[in-house]
């Protein structure tokens, strides 16, 4: 079958890596359904798969085919969109937290194809009401859009966001999203075309890159940030987006921290809740004199630790978890 893949990682010269050609059909295991693509679209992801990044420790196993998303046809001809977020089988609960997520191109074959294979249950019956063009886009980056604005934000109707880099793809569904929703929307674009573009899909304002704002707002979603290797104190004392971003980041861990069960805390007691709830009412009102050496060394030094206690909270719960799940699969012994 027609395919577009990647040969191995290219991190210097990705496109290197990237044939278009012939494939062997892909094989249906059981309870997984195989789907002709009529529609697909480009992600970063794909860009990141011919340089060989991955989120996840095994790596990738080339030559893959390349792409999340996509619409097409079953065998039945039933028209149907591709859920890319696939996991474990007995996974409940938020799926971002299942350790074996991943989407296609990363474990399994992509949709750049004539075909591809998937879980039944990803793929979604397509309504009349949605194109399999429209539909081929909102996988990936709508999705991350979505969790963003309505799972991490905290935001309410009403309230301010600020979108980072107005053109990209996800950048595009969050205003969209949020006008939607009832937000106010506010988008950054370092040229005059992507502002008019941001305002034209529904952003209320919009501004140049590094424009000073009219106030401070409770959420900014930045999907294009630079990369941060080799960020020192010298650099983040003088860049005061970045600062902002981790003042908000630490406001919402100290109100998450709050609303944790007292139960946990008595039980994870070295963890310093107090203290952690502070950083949140030293930020509320002390916000002006809030001195960079403090939010870094925070940075640097405090939340590592309290990042492996969360991993470690978060296995102890799966475990249980799992264990639950199996106790109600095994047959009553009494």
């Amino acid at each position: 079958m027609f395919a577009v893949y990647a040969t191995h990682a290219a991190p210097d010269d990705p496109l290197s890596a990237l044939k278009i050609g012939e494939r062997p059909e892909p094989e249906v295991p059981a309870g997984w359904v195989r789907v002709r693509i009529s529609h697909a679209s480009l992600n970063r992801h794909d860009l990141f798969t011919l340089r060989g990044m991955s989120g996840h420790p095994e790596g990738i196993v080339y030559p893959i085919i390349l792409g999340n998303d996509a619409a097409g046809t079953l065998e039945d001809g039933t028209p149907v969109v591709i859920y890319p977020l696939m996991g474990s089988d007995d996974w409940r609960g938020d799926e971002t937290l299942d350790p074996g997520w991943h989407i296609p191109s990363e474990f399994v074959h992509g949709t750049f194809a004539d075909y591809a294979v998937v879980p039944r249950r990803n793929a979604l019956p397509l309504t009349g009401s949605l194109s399999p063009l429209h539909a081929s886009v909102l996988g990936t980056a709508w999705l991350t859009a979505y969790r963003a604005l309505f799972t991490k934000s905290g935001l309410r109707a009403g309230e301010t966001v600020l979108i980072q880099g107005a053109t990209g793809g996800m950048a595009t569904a969050l205003i969209q999203l949020g006008r939607a929703a009832g937000f106010e929307v506010w988008a950054t674009s370092r040229s005059a075309e992507g502002r008019a573009q941001a305002e034209s899909l529904g952003a209320h304002r919009s501004f140049p890159a590094k424009e000073p704002l009219p106030r401070k707002v409770p959420a900014v979603i930045d999907n294009i940030g630079a990369d941060t290797a080799g960020y020192d104190f010298e650099k983040f004392r003088m860049d005061r987006r970045a600062r902002q971003l981790v003042e908000r980041n630490l406001e919402i861990l100290s109100e998450a921290s709050r609303r944790l069960p007292d139960e946990l805390k008595e039980h994870e007691a070295a963890i310093p809740w107090k203290a952690i709830a502070g950083i949140g009412n030293v930020l509320r009102h002390d916000y002006h004199e809030t001195y960079p050496t403090v939010l870094w060394d925070t940075c640097k030094k405090d939340l590592e630790p309290l990042k492996q206690a969360a991993e470690r909270i978060g296995r102890k719960i799966n475990t249980a978890s799992s264990r639950r799940r199996e106790r109600a699969k095994s047959p009553d012994k009494r």
